[in-house]
Parts: C-alpha cells; structure tokens; sequence
C-alpha cells in the first residue's frame, strides 16, 4: 500500500473514531437534559459497526438516569461486547435506582473489579445508611485511591463517629480538598470548632465550599461574628455561601443583619428567600415575610408552606386559608408540613370544609395512615365540632398511641360529653396506654363539664397513688373548676390555699368563674386581685366582676372598675364570632358589624327571631350589659351580641337539615346562651357553638351543656 493509501485508511479511522466519540456524547448530553427519546434516536440511527461498547453503555445509562432499570438491565444484556466501564455503570445505575440487592449480585459476578467497581458498592452502602457493611467491604479492596478514602470518610462522618473518622483521615496516604473539607464538616456539625478550625488553617489550598463549611459551621454553633468576619476575607464567594451567612443571621434572630445580607445578595436563592420568610414571620414582621414571597420570581413547596406556617403561628388563619386556595388555584401541591399548618388552621377557624378538603388529599396521598397525622386530624374534627368524623379516624388504627387517646379524650370533654370521655380513658386502661399528665387534664376536665364531682375526686385521688402520674397545677386547676361549678366555692377555695405550688393564673381564674356562676362577690373580689398582680394587662377578670357587680346594679362599682381598666391600659379582647359558608369565613364583631355586606338581611332576621323568642317569654338578661343605661338600651345591646350576629347568618344561608356551626373567641354570655336555645326551638335547627372554653350543641330548646358551663 502506498503513502496515499495509507493516509487515506488513516483518515478513515480518525473519522469513524470521532463520529464513534461524538454519538456517545451524544447519548450522555440527551441523558443529561432529559431527553431520553432523542438518545435512543441517536442510539438506533448509529449504523451497528459504528455503535461502540462507549455508545451502548451511555444508552445503557441513559435508562439508569431516567429511573427506567428495566430497560436498562434488557439493553445491557444486548450488548455484543461488554468491558469493566459496562458493568460499573450496571452497578452505579441499580445504586442510583435504590437497586442496592441487586448492584451487589452484580458485582459479585464481576471477574474483573476495579478500584471505581469497588468504590461505586461502598458508596452504595454508605448512601443506602449501611455503613458497617461499607466500612467491611472497604477493608476487602485490594486497592485504594482518594475517591475511595474520601467516601468511606463521607461514611463515618454521616454516622457521626468523629473519632472514628479522624482516625481513617489520619491514614489516608493522600487528603484531596474535599476529604478535608468533609472532615472540617464533620467537627462543625459535632460542635468541635477549633478542631475544625485548626484543619482549616493547615490546608495550603482551600475552595470555596471548605470556606463555606467553616462558615456555616461557626454560624450553626452560634458564632455569627466569627462566621461573618470569616466571610468577609472569603477570597471567593458563591451563594452558598451567602446563604450559609445568612442562615447564621436567621437562625439566632438577627433580623436586622439579615436583612442587610439579603439586600446584598447577588444572587437569592430559593432557600435563601424561605429562610427571609420564617425569620421576618416568625419574629412577628409579617408584612415583610408576605413582601419576600410575592417578589420571589421561583418558589418551591418549602416556600409556600413558610408562609402558611408563620400565617398559622401568628394568628393569620385566614391569610392562611387565602394561600391555600391559591395553590389550588395555581396547581401547587402540599407538602407533609403545609398539610399540619392547614389542619391546625382549619382546628383553630372550626372550618370544616377546608378541613375535609385537606383530608381527601391526605387520603389520596396516603398520608392519612401516618399515626402524628391521624392525631392532627382527629383534633381538627374535635376542634370543628365534628365527633362523628373524629371517632371514625379515632377507630380506623387498631394501635393507637397517648396522643390519639387523649386527643378523643379531650373532644369529648370539650363537647361536655362526661360519660363517653369516662368510657375511653377505661378503653384507654384496657389497651394498656398509661395515661400521662394531659389524659388526666382532659378527663378531670371533662368531669367537671358535666357536672361528675364523684367521680373527678376519685380520678384527682388516684394519679399519684395509681397511675404515678404527679398532679400538677393545672390538675389542680380542673378540680378547683369541678368543686367550683358544682357550686362548692369555699370546698374549691380551700383546695386553692392548701396548695403545694403557687396558684396561677388558671387556678384564679377558675375559681372567678365559680364565683360568677354562683355569684360570690366576696371571693370574687378576692381572686381578681391576685390575678390583677398575676396578669396587670388582661382585662377579662375585670369584665367578669363588672358582670357581677351589673347583676346587681352596683353601677358605682362597675364605673370604678371601669376606671381601673383605663388607668392601667388594660387590653380588653373585642369578642367575635364567625362562621363558615362555602370555604369562606364570615366574621362578626358586636354591635352591628357594620363591615358585613349582607347586614341588612342579617338584621331583618334579628327582627324576625326577637319576636319569636318574645312569643316563648324570652326576656333579656341585662345583667350582661356593662352599662347603667335603662332596659331598652340594654335589650339593644345584647340584641348585637356576635354570636348572635353569626347565628341569624346561618339561618340564613345554611340549608335546612344541616347543622349550623358558629365559633367565638371568648366564651358566651348567659343572655346569648338562653337566646341560643330558644332560637333553636323555635326555628327547629341543630346550632352548634364553639367557645373559648367547650362546645354548645343547641337542640329543641335544650343545650349538651345542661346549663353548667
């Protein structure tokens, strides 16, 4: 052959090895980006001499990457040829898939390992959280690199057996960047700073992500100054490394700084953004956490379920329940947090709707199978008055853990059903679930409610002698309150002196609820002075006395009070009441609720049940009414009372044959209570109402309640 021939035969190989080189990347680059469709194309179009074991095994990868292992597994086994490179990828790709049984059947078969076989399987065990099988396998290698060494570290640092780990570093023959970085990672996360540092100062070469590790670890442990004039010498910054400051700044509640730091980030992150969010909201700046979300251009779920959560902790439930409808709207979906913060709003609202809502999601998810969702769930049907709903979840787990018991504990006793709390904790004493300090708040509560003064005395006696559970003071609390609603002021009075803690403020207040409904002024005098000392600022002990005083036209009194509220710039809670229709809150306060859209039909029906209840000898308790004014202001006042407000909404809108639910903030009045039950006769509706102590079922006239609330 001649010169000429040679080259051209030359030429030929060089262009088939390039065309060869250029369909395997080819492959990988459509892999890479997502485009599974477009490799094969390339792959099935390659004429079959040209389809090198390079081609095939980035094909074979191509699957791996795109979570498709069977298609994987059945082109590898059509692989004319395989090398070492073929079965390592085999191995990486099950890993990748979560395969791990199976990556190892595969390197088992392998008659030609090598150090990347080896190291791909430790990695494996070491991702899969099987480190003692990692660290095994390890030792068998009959060679090492780097990578290796660098990963089996990765291992021991994960399991946190730092003494462990400095042992391997200090035997590894050569440390890369990233092995000292992992182990300076690994002290910052133990809280050995100066081990950490003393590394950091002994490297000769440093990145950006070891700086960034020295960083975040002293802004972790606390150090912010530290972490911060190290960020400032940082000859390199990217934004990890902006956010790891920042996250210092956030997580010790330096707003300020903070939000300096934010406004001179080039670049903000995501989780930078979300962490903006829980630091403004949770510090109370919730106008600036809502600010951070509407200019995020990206937001992924941890962002919504940041602003949800802050809405939830803050008292923003309606905010909240705004936000979620707008994920719906915009087809994001919940994550495992947003879903507790919804739940815990539509408890705290009673909005059932968006609560069922929620648990259909949950169902469909599978999420409702969880035990910690299942007690989430349950408290959201207690909390919207919902036993029959609360009960089938309650029922639904066979093993249920203290909180569920406690948690259906408490519902009945909030609805003032005695007996049937009584009947789960006996339930709760069979399954063999020790009932713990909140069982017996619930039960003692629940006694008390309904009036069970025998039994509450017992179930008090035997928590220390029986179930070793030591009374504390809100026990102390719920036995005062049962003594004191069954009208044995001085018997709960005596219980409050012999004490073995200091009352606080729930003992007092529970003992001025006593005296309210048995009118005892004289102790009532009493328990609003040691509350004035306890709580200077609240101004309900007030308003109950002033109650008292009104109902017997002490109106001196009353102004006297009145000007001790005002000197004192005491904060007096506005009551409200609310109610749900069609997943929208209606909100009421008292006096007309100017704000209302609908307020002249809702007074049109005010009118309307006024001459109702007239009919069946309603006849307003002015007591309730804090002010000398003559009857028919008073009349006028209490005719404007919320609840009342939302209750005539109801009737309104609510269809015939379903319940109407109302919630209030403050507990209600005794004028609103027996209007309550009358307007309930009268128009043959089911009202339910939520306090802020239990819950009303009105029914024909007649309250669960029995009156003692």
């Amino acid at each position: 052959m001649g010169h000429h021939g040679r080259a051209t035969m030359l030429w030929s190989m060089l262009v088939q090895v390039r065309l060869q080189c250029t369909t395997a990347n080819a492959i990988a680059r459509y892999a890479r980006s997502g485009k599974l469709d477009h490799a094969r194309k390339v792959f099935d179009e390659t004429p079959l001499p040209l389809r090198t074991i390079s081609s095939w095994n980035a094909m074979v990868a191509a699957y791996f990457e795109a979570r498709q292992p069977r298609e994987a597994l059945f082109l590898f086994e059509r692989m004319p040829h395989r090398n070492t490179v073929s079965w390592n990828g085999l191995i990486s790709g099950h890993i990748k898939n979560g395969m791990l049984i199976e990556a190892r059947r595969v390197f088992d078969v392998m008659s030609d390992r090598n150090v990347v076989s080896w190291t791909s399987m430790v990695r494996g065990y070491v991702r899969n959280g099987d480190v003692a099988e990692a660290e095994r396998l390890f030792w068998q290698m009959p060679h090492k690199n780097v990578v290796s060494w660098t990963v089996m570290l990765g291992g021991l640092l994960q399991e946190a057996r730092i003494e462990d780990a400095r042992k391997l570093f200090d035997m590894m023959p050569e440390k890369d960047v990233v092995a000292v970085t992992n182990m300076i990672g690994g002290y910052c996360e133990e809280g050995r700073l100066e081990e950490a540092r003393a590394l950091f100062d002994q490297m000769p070469k440093r990145n950006v992500v070891t700086w960034t590790a020295m960083i975040s670890g002293y802004a972790r442990n606390g150090r912010v100054d530290v972490a911060r004039k190290l960020f400032e010498v940082m000859p390199q910054r990217n934004e990890v490394s902006w956010t790891a400051m920042l996250m210092g700044y956030t997580h010790s509640g330096r707003m300020r700084e903070a939000s300096k730091l934010f406004d001179m980030m080039p670049v903000k992150l995501v989780v930078a953004c979300n962490e903006m969010i829980m630091g403004f909201g949770l510090g109370g700046e919730v106008d600036k956490a809502r600010r951070v979300f509407e200019e995020m251009k990206d937001r992924d779920d941890r962002t919504w379920s940041a602003l949800i959560k802050v809405y939830e902790r803050k008292g923003y439930e309606l905010e909240a329940l705004g936000l979620f409808r707008r994920m719906q709207r915009e087809g994001v979906a919940l994550n495992f947090p947003s879903f507790i913060s919804v739940l815990s709003v539509c408890a705290s609202l009673a909005s059932l709707d968006h609560g069922r809502q929620v648990h259909a999601q949950l169902v469909r998810l599978e999420f409702d199978q969880d035990l910690y969702v299942a007690s989430v769930l349950l408290t959201m049907y207690v909390k919207c008055g919902d036993l029959v709903r609360a009960k089938r979840v309650f029922d639904r787990f066979p093993l249920k853990d203290v909180v569920m018991w406690n948690s259906m504990i408490t519902g009945y006793s909030q609805h003032g059903l005695g007996e049937d709390a009584l009947n789960v904790f006996h339930d709760m004493g069979s399954s063999g679930v020790p009932p713990d300090d909140v069982t017996f708040i619930g039960v003692l509560s629940a006694c008390s409610y309904s009036g069970k003064v025998k039994e509450g005395l017992e179930l008090f006696e035997s928590m220390k002698c029986k179930y070793q559970v030591e009374p504390g003071i809100e026990h102390y609390a719920c036995l005062i309150d049962l003594l004191g609603r069954a009208g044995q002021v001085n018997g709960a009075m005596k219980i409050v002196e012999k004490m073995p803690m200091e009352p606080d403020a729930i003992v007092w207040g529970a003992l001025l609820g006593a005296c309210r409904t048995h009118m005892n002024l004289d102790l009532a005098q009493v328990a609003v002075d040691k509350l004035a000392q306890l709580e200077p600022k609240n101004a309900g002990p007030y308003v109950l006395l002033s109650n008292m005083y009104a109902s017997r036209g002490r109106w001196e009194d009353v102004e006297v009070l009145r000007k001790k509220i005002k000197s004192r710039s005491v904060i007096k809670l506005p009551g409200c009441s609310w109610i749900e229709m069609e997943k929208k809150v209606h909100m009421f306060t008292g006096g007309d609720s100017k704000g209302h859209p609908e307020l002249p039909i809702i007074m049109k029906m005010l009118e309307k049940l006024g001459g109702l209840l007239r009919e069946v000898g309603y006849c307003p308790d002015g007591s309730f009414v804090l002010h000398d004014v003559d009857e028919e202001e008073k009349t006028h006042s209490l005719g404007y009372h919320s609840e009342k407000l939302a209750v005539a909404y109801g009737l309104l809108k609510v269809p015939k044959g379903m319940p109407i639910r109302v919630m209030k903030n403050l507990r209600v009045c005794g004028d609103c209570h027996s209007a309550i039950k009358l307007i309930a006769k009268v128009t043959g509706r089911e009202i339910i109402l939520r306090d802020a102590n239990r819950f009303h079922h009105f029914k024909d006239g007649h309250c669960s309640c029995k009156d003692y609330w």
